[in-house]
């Protein structure tokens, strides 16, 4: 058994799963549902980045209805909920992985 040899393969791992982190963290995937009623954008690691609602999302029987600053404000509110739900569900996965851990830090896990 090659210590050394074992020791530098999981460095290069690392070092490789770092890399992979920051290309995905730099991605940007949209999806559209809808005919484009609604479209959301996640980074590479499913990361919420944005959503964009059309007026016909909001009243499809009179999309004309809906004016711009509803339309913002109801993508704004969206989005705050979603980030603070986030940050709250990685908190919590933070605290129960490192409790099982025992407050080691394992890259690629949290």
């Amino acid at each position: 058994m090659d210590i050394m040899g074992m020791m530098k393969k999981a460095q290069t791992i690392q070092k490789k799963l770092q890399e992979t982190q920051n290309e995905l963290a730099n991605e940007e995937i949209t999806v559209e549902v809808q005919n484009g009623a609604v479209k959301v954008t996640l980074d590479g690691k499913a990361q919420f980045k944005a959503i964009k609602l059309s007026k016909e999302a909001i009243n499809a029987e009179n999309p004309d209805s809906v004016d711009e600053d509803s339309v913002e404000m109801l993508e704004d509110l969206i989005t705050t909920a979603i980030k603070q739900a986030t940050e709250q569900a990685t908190t919590k996965m933070e605290a129960k992985m490192k409790a099982i851990t025992g407050g080691i830090s394992i890259p690629g896990l949290f």
